[in-house]
């Protein structure tokens, strides 16, 4: 998990600490590290980034000193990629749930992203673990356009145990959220999770339905899904979507089977919003919180 991105951060770590530092050895050093970043999917912005504050760390010793190059560099990077990954704005989702509950209101969630990133499993993951923590779900089937979807999560939904509210296929995606959000109400649901078509982001019509749906649905949470193996292909869309409804956060599928590790910073830094989850496994039980520290550990513990 993440190999290639620590490798490429701890090769630029031993080269630069091998020998006394000029700032001409010092930018040939930066120009191999936003290479090696670039390789491992971390987009062009956040690269310039990473290399921008370590060059001000450095500079700002007496570069020349080597004892105090490597852990200086060290450093550097790990506060650069904190800061990537911490958010202006931190969202708690089960504190808005439990804010929400206070009020004897549903929490309602959006999940967007394109076809095949895990969205329907996603939301499976989430409502199973919402379970565990005593809260009660209902699932929106507001996927209307793509065959099989329904029954995809009507079987994820018997598995957890929780109900869901559909219409035929080819109905109105926003008056199932609506129909989902208004059940939620009436029997006293804590969650109403709303499932809607993977979609491209150049597809005009799907993108006009899920803004229907955002409209209608009011969320309190718009998630985006996007699937870490694929790299600045997920930067992109996440950005689209932002873009059509603002997004309040994503969730990173398959971080367990990422060897490059770049999509999670590109994402948090382009977007300016924090990842909630990542999936780490198969199992209803693989979604974790995420947690910046963690990955940045990950990815700079080089010893």
């Amino acid at each position: 998990m993440l190999e290639k991105l620590k490798e490429s951060l701890k090769n630029f770590t031993e080269k630069i600490s091998k020998k006394t530092l000029t700032e001409k050895r010092l930018e040939d050093a930066l120009w191999d590290l936003k290479l090696a970043l670039l390789s491992s999917d971390v987009a062009l912005p956040v690269a310039e980034k990473i290399a921008e504050d370590v060059k001000k760390s450095l500079l700002g010793q007496k570069v020349g000193l080597l004892e105090n190059t490597k852990k200086v560099v060290a450093n550097a990077i790990k506060d650069s990629i904190m800061g990537i990954l911490t958010p202006k704005e931190e969202i708690d989702v089960f504190k808005i749930i439990e804010e929400k509950k206070k009020r004897g209101e549903p929490t309602v969630i959006v999940f967007v992203g394109f076809n095949g990133t895990g969205k329907t499993t996603t939301i499976a993951k989430l409502a199973y673990l919402l379970k565990k923590k005593g809260y009660s779900v209902v699932l929106a089937a507001s996927d209307t356009f793509r065959a099989g979807s329904i029954e995809q999560l009507e079987k994820h939904a018997k598995n957890i145990g929780v109900r869901v509210i559909k219409h035929k296929y080819g109905s109105d995606a926003a008056a199932v959220a609506f129909d989902a959000i208004n059940h939620a109400k009436a029997r006293g649901i804590d969650v109403v999770l709303i499932d809607t078509a993977g979609r491209a982001q150049t597809d005009k019509n799907l993108m006009d339905e899920m803004k229907k749906i955002v409209r209608v649905a009011e969320p309190d949470l718009t998630i985006f899904v996007g699937d870490a193996l694929a790299g600045n292909d997920a930067l992109v869309q996440a950005e689209k979507f932002n873009e059509a409804v603002e997004i309040s956060g994503s969730v990173l599928t398959k971080v367990d089977a990422d060897v490059k590790g770049g999509a999670a910073l590109s994402i948090s830094y382009i977007t300016g919003k924090p990842i909630l989850f990542i999936g780490t496994g198969q199992g209803y039980e693989d979604l974790k919180p995420f947690d910046p520290k963690w990955f940045t550990e990950k990815i700079t513990k080089f010893d």
